[in-house]
């Protein structure tokens, strides 16, 4: 159903809607993002634990690198006692895992902040051939600013080094996620292009609490992809309309629902760009490659609308936030943040003390999925006003990532919440 949120079955998915849905309504779903530096073998890892590249686009395949979000999705289960993630084992279903493949090159880092959005978990996957990268300690800044807690480290490629070097390795990385977030995390040795110790990962996976949806609140969905996925040459009357693809934060959506999304497109008009919300009526909706008729939080979803699909292709829509008409509140160039500043910037080879905001100094404000870019207006100890030059969808208590351009390279420098915008 759409490029890379893998539902790409050719399904007649208008017909396929009104079957019951395949994945077990009570089963566990979480979306688990995998980062690290580039080329530790994190796609690698997703191959296996998945049993799908999300390296898809042409470009990804030319250069070796993962450039856009990429996801795949599996379902875990236990046969006779061994966890597997085998899609012809007729085993008991444990948990339903949606996996968001991050870039791992620092020019692709707002990419990553976008895909942690969505993230319930991660991976972060180090090599042990090269240990502690500059783009490792950026992605575990990155999973703080985003507020995700459960974390699992994959010490990768131990095929390729000796025992010792392996255990320095593993020293190295338990002295690295001292005093942070991932203090407590498991760290599995694995070799993700040899098979080894993937089973480990899977129960990892299964011991990650998860609370329980409210699927009374309103709902919430972030939209990181859009597509337009008719084929040239389809015949009018099999023509489909735009899909969004992302995460639904809280709350549920079914068929027939109408839902409004902000910001909307933009369109151009005496030198200003200018935003309109999109309204539609949810036609079909999947879950990885399973055809749903009601969305609740947990794994990705990709919605099929009325809209015209030149609205949605070429990820037109990303960025924004659907939900039932009448929830969301207005878009707004102007938010308040109560901000916290890090002691150093990583990512780079030399690691800087993290220096104080400046009045009309640009960031880059990474909130929900969506990357825009806002100028200081005014400064308190603890809050910034900011003007922003791409209009955001303000949900009160969000964790957005704050960047700021060092050497033609934007680094991550702190986190916040929205406190207030002038709508609210």
């Amino acid at each position: 159903m759409t490029e890379n949120l893998d539902t790409t079955k050719s399904t007649n998915l208008k017909e396929a809607t009104c079957r019951e849905p395949l994945v077990p309504s009570e089963m566990d779903t979480i979306n688990v993002g995998i980062v690290g530096h580039i080329d530790h073998g994190k796609t690698t890892l997703l191959q296996r634990l998945s049993g799908k590249w999300a390296d898809t686009h042409s470009e990804e395949l030319k250069r070796g690198i993962t450039i856009k979000l990429g996801y795949a999705d599996a379902i875990i289960r236990d046969d006779n006692g061994t966890l597997t993630v085998d899609k012809t084992s007729e085993g008991k279903p444990i948990r339903y895992i949606t996996f968001v493949d991050a870039p791992g090159h620092e020019m692709l880092m707002a990419t990553t902040l976008s895909g942690a959005a969505i993230m319930d978990a991660a991976i972060l996957v180090i090599g042990a051939n090269e240990g502690i990268k500059p783009q490792t300690q950026e992605h575990l800044i990155v999973l703080k600013a985003k507020k995700i807690k459960n974390i699992i480290i994959a010490q990768n490629k131990i095929d390729l080094v000796s025992k010792e070097q392996a255990i320095n390795n593993y020293n190295a990385i338990k002295q690295f996620v001292e005093g942070t977030i991932a203090e407590n995390a498991p760290i599995i040795p694995i070799s993700a292009s040899q098979g080894v110790n993937i089973d480990k990962i899977l129960v990892e996976l299964c011991n990650i609490k998860i609370s329980k949806p409210d699927l009374n609140e309103k709902p919430i969905f972030l939209i990181a992809r859009s597509f337009d996925i008719n084929k040239p040459g389809i015949k009018i009357s099999e023509l489909h309309g735009g899909v969004l693809g992302g995460a639904l934060k809280q709350g549920s959506l079914k068929i027939g629902d109408v839902i409004e999304i902000k910001p909307g497109y933009s369109y151009k008009k005496q030198d200003a760009y200018h935003y309109k919300t999109v309204k539609s009526k949810i036609v079909s909706m999947q879950k990885g490659e399973y055809p749903i008729t009601k969305a609740v939080p947990g794994g990705s979803l990709a919605i099929e609308t009325e809209l015209d699909p030149t609205l949605t292709k070429a990820d037109a829509l990303s960025g924004g936030v659907a939900s039932v008409e009448g929830i969301l509140p207005e878009i707004t160039e102007k938010i308040t943040i109560k901000y916290t500043l890090f002691d150093k910037v990583f990512g780079a080879e030399k690691q800087e003390p993290v220096q104080k905001l400046k009045p009309n100094e640009m960031l880059m404000l990474s909130l929900n999925t969506s990357i825009t870019v806002g100028q200081i207006t005014k400064i308190d100890k603890n809050f910034v006003d900011l003007s922003l030059k791409i209009p955001v969808v303000p949900l009160k208590g969000e964790s957005i990532g704050i960047a700021r351009n060092l050497n033609g390279h934007w680094r991550l420098i702190g986190f916040g919440e929205i406190t207030a915008c002038p709508n609210q």
